[in-house]
């Protein structure tokens, strides 16, 4: 990684703010809120997020609520292609398919339209965090389930210690930021 690229990478680690203590005691939470209101810091991101993909056929863009709609609406504009949203139940108007996942508290449930995703399609994930790998694994099976293929999956931060990429090693990964603690 050359110098120049190595600055911007810092100038965004920057841009994300820690807050103590959220959203229960002893956890430190990565904010990207002052990156989102940062105009060059978020133009930055989407393309770095973009690069590693810019070569290879992708068909869509696929993210889940609600931090993955960000990144994935501005990464799918800047590769020219569509953008799939993953939702929570209840959120999506037409038939769906879910997978449920585990939570550190329990179980959750995501969905996808039946429609969303043809077979054969490449199809690229997006979201802001990696932690444990829990969602993105869930969103990556809705993607295969209707014959779609994972091109690869990008996150704006992994939180290496938590060992995500451990779940979904099957994948290319990128991220841009990580943190190892």
């Amino acid at each position: 990684m050359s110098d120049h690229v190595t600055t911007r990478i810092a100038n965004l680690h920057s841009l994300i703010r820690d807050v103590p203590d959220f959203p229960k005691k002893g956890i430190v939470f990565k904010d990207i809120t002052p990156l989102l209101a940062d105009p060059a810091g978020l133009a930055l991101a989407v393309e770095y997020l973009a690069q590693p993909f810019r070569k290879v056929r992708i068909d869509k863009v696929v993210g889940a609520e609600s931090r993955g709609f960000i990144f994935g609406t501005a990464l799918a504009q800047s590769l020219s292609i569509g953008f799939v949203p993953i939702r929570k139940p209840g959120k999506l108007p037409c038939e769906t398919i879910s997978e449920d996942y585990e939570l550190e508290y329990g179980v959750d449930s995501l969905h996808i339209h039946k429609c969303a995703i043809n077979p054969g399609e490449k199809v690229l994930m997006v979201d802001d965090l990696l932690a444990t790998g829990g969602t993105i694994g869930a969103c990556c099976r809705l993607v295969e389930a209707l014959g779609g293929e994972i091109a690869g999956v990008t996150f704006v931060i992994e939180l290496a210690f938590l060992k995500g990429r451990d779940r979904i090693k099957q994948y290319k990964v990128h991220s841009l930021l990580s943190y190892d603690e």
